[in-house]
């Protein structure tokens, strides 16, 4: 069964702007569980734009199958340690960009990420690398142990939105879906998905989890949440 994790982030860049506490991050993962999503997925940037370690903790104290995203440093891996998500997903991160711009350096930045990867998988919390997709990429993953990953989906997303050539960049996550698959690699996909690129990406047999954030919530101001997670869970069940 495909799964979906539903990103609250720009929940909580909602409530940011006005200082108080509406809308509620509690009370909007309640409505993601109810609406039947597999899982809510939280980025922990080290500015704390958004979710901030309150948020973190709350919502793994409610028992809530929480996907930490987070930078690959010490830091963080010590915060997920302590709060203990049920996964987490080891991404990129600038201070000044908007949102994440591509996937991981893996061969830059080999040892940390295996050092944080063999910890948390130590400690039962499930990680999981943000890569761009290449076989190069995969081949890494599997060494440094990961157990699945999450294929970076903007460009061909973005391709999607302009109507533009997309077949090249399909094959490419065909292709390493497949080969991660044949490698004992949990396939997920996830950045900029709105629901013409899901319906497409869905046709590929090997993605078992689709992570989506920004079109939700956006989309939710039109018709609720709820009524958006369950289009989403048409498309791909």
């Amino acid at each position: 069964m495909k799964k979906l994790g539903i990103n609250i982030d720009h929940i909580a860049t909602l409530r940011n702007a006005r200082g108080e506490n509406h809308p509620n991050i509690i009370e909007i993962a309640n409505i993601v569980k109810k609406s039947k999503a597999d899982s809510i997925t939280v980025h922990l940037r080290e500015d704390r734009r958004h979710i901030n370690d309150q948020d973190l903790s709350d919502l793994c104290k409610k028992k809530f199958n929480i996907n930490m995203e987070m930078a690959a440093n010490l830091k963080m891996m010590n915060i997920a340690i302590k709060n203990r998500p049920k996964f987490v997903c080891l991404v990129p991160e600038k201070r000044n960009e908007i949102t994440t711009e591509g996937g991981l350096n893996l061969k830059k930045n080999y040892k940390i990420i295996k050092m944080i990867v063999t910890k948390l998988n130590k400690k039962k919390i499930r990680t999981s690398l943000f890569i761009d997709p290449s076989i190069s990429n995969i081949i890494l993953s599997k060494k440094i142990g990961a157990k699945c990953v999450e294929l970076h989906t903007g460009k061909i997303s973005r391709l999607v939105k302009n109507n533009k050539d997309f077949k090249k960049e399909l094959i490419k996550i065909k292709k390493c879906s497949k080969f991660g698959l044949i490698n004992n690699i949990e396939i997920h996909a996830g950045h900029g998905l709105d629901y013409k690129t899901t319906r497409i990406l869905c046709k590929i047999p090997h993605i078992s989890e689709y992570n989506i954030g920004h079109f939700i919530i956006g989309e939710s101001t039109k018709i609720g949440i709820s009524k958006v997670i369950q289009n989403f869970m048409k498309i791909i069940k």
